[in-house]
């Protein structure tokens, strides 16, 4: 099976640095793994790296589609069972790099999901509906899914994957071989990442980025259903939080909740090597890497 290095990890924990400086070192091209991150035009919000940032190294899974446009895990996943080969056949080393760990599990476990190619007019109806009422229709499906009522966008997903014939809870069949680099910091370091890289962000536009969308005529209701930055803004932006503060103090506590959802789901993996990011974590995975590869 084809070798795949992943790198995964919370907001603001510098995964994406260290996937960079890791695929100029091992010839890598790198696949984004991040759900939000697809859209064009959500480059703030969602911490999109630059192409400055990139250094040169290849990225795929970014500015893919349209905000309002939708995309799902089985969409990430037959995509990069494409892109896989290509980077090998190039000599190169597939990397995956993000924190939707769904995204990431779907590859490396590899989900055993429906060859059917999606069924736009179905997605087209699911558009049509509230967040409440996709949630309604999810529970009538699944009576104990664990996918919060809020979260518009994998509430869909689950239902589109149920209607193409999928199991909500896939078998699997792996199809590459992968080593598993996770990248997290002390609570309180992580939570001070967190806030800095907020601050910045406002500082850099942020604000007036979501107000940018909404002027083009991109969904308030998808902009929600996105969670987050793009959740509190566009609430913020249409009065619904009447505070400047108010919004910067809500969002700040759900991010930090959100990274720690995200450290449950990926400390479920008991085959993630994590790195010790406050003693040359790229040393550490380089010699993860070397040893990986030769075997």
């Amino acid at each position: 099976m084809q070798k795949v290095v992943a790198v995964v990890g919370t907001n603001a924990s510098g995964k994406s640095d260290l996937g960079v400086q890791l695929a100029r070192i091992f010839n890598g091209e790198i696949i984004s793994a991040d759900s939000r991150q697809v859209f064009r035009g959500l480059d703030l919000g969602t911490g999109k790296i630059t192409p400055a940032e990139m250094q040169g190294v290849p990225h795929y899974m970014i500015d893919i589609r349209d905000p309002g446009e939708f995309f799902s895990m089985a969409d990430f996943q037959r995509q990069s069972f494409e892109l896989i080969p290509q980077i090998a056949s190039r000599g190169h080393l597939p990397m995956i790099v993000g924190g939707t760990g769904l995204y990431v599990d779907s590859v490396l476990e590899g989900y055993n999901l429906s060859d059917t190619e999606p069924d736009l007019a179905y997605r087209a109806e699911l558009e049509k509906l509230s967040t409440p009422e996709l949630y309604a229709m999810l529970l009538r499906a699944v009576p104990d899914t664990d996918v919060t009522a809020q979260n518009r966008n994998r509430v869909m997903r689950m239902l589109e994957r149920i209607h193409d014939g999928d199991s909500a809870v896939p078998t699997r069949t792996k199809k590459v071989e992968s080593l598993r680099l996770g990248v997290s910091w002390p609570r309180d370091v992580l939570a001070a990442r967190i806030e800095e890289r907020l601050e910045r962000r406002f500082r850099a536009g942020m604000l007036e980025e979501v107000q940018g969308l909404l002027n083009q005529g991109v969904s308030p209701d998808f902009l929600i259903g996105l969670g987050l930055e793009y959740r509190f803004i566009t609430l913020y932006l249409t009065g619904v939080i009447p505070e400047f503060h108010q919004m910067r103090s809500e969002l700040a506590q759900a991010i930090r909740k959100f990274a720690k959802r995200q450290m449950t789901w990926f400390r479920r993996c008991p085959d993630i090597l994590w790195l010790d990011m406050q003693n040359d974590p790229c040393s550490q995975a380089c010699k993860a890497i070397s040893h990986f590869l030769s075997i």
